[in-house]
């Protein structure tokens, strides 16, 4: 199983479809607050329906707080446009942690440039940007896909 790692999320309805996509796939869910909305909004439960409520997500109050709890034999990969790395050139394994930032921002620079072996990218036209509930969708079933087997 992997994690999807949302680091201050701003947007109801991406969260909601992530939800739902971890829900579908089994990954386990991290929210880092603080979060751009309530988790009882009727946005964020639309998008994940009824799935939702059977999600648990976990909450951490600080980026810190949630890397304290991370085993040390998983890696934490941090999703941005700003490296060379492409997601499907990484061994991933049952484990990790897949980190995305917010919407309108992406992951902090001071983040980025002390991991920065661990950033990875999804190719795309420089200038575009995709909705980050499709990049979740990309990167959590690659790593699916590796460890399927395992």
């Amino acid at each position: 199983m992997l994690n999807v790692v949302l680091f201050e999320p701003e947007i109801p309805p991406n969260t909601g479809n992530i939800g739902r996509l971890c829900h579908a796939t089994g990954a386990d869910l991290h929210l880092i607050e603080p979060l751009g909305f309530s988790l009882d909004e009727k946005a964020l439960r639309r998008a994940g329906l009824d799935y939702w409520r059977d999600l648990s997500p976990t909450l951490w109050p600080t980026f810190e707080a949630f890397l304290e709890s991370v085993p040390e034999d998983s890696d934490v990969y941090y999703l941005t446009t700003k490296t060379e790395q492409i997601y499907w050139d990484v061994n991933f394994k049952r484990g990790d942690y897949l980190v995305f930032g917010p919407e309108t921002r992406g992951l902090p620079d001071s983040l980025l440039q002390k991991n920065g072996e661990m950033c990875l990218t999804i190719p795309q036209l420089r200038g575009r940007s995709l909705n980050l509930a499709t990049a979740a969708g990309i990167v959590l079933f690659e790593g699916i896909r590796q460890t399927s087997g395992t």
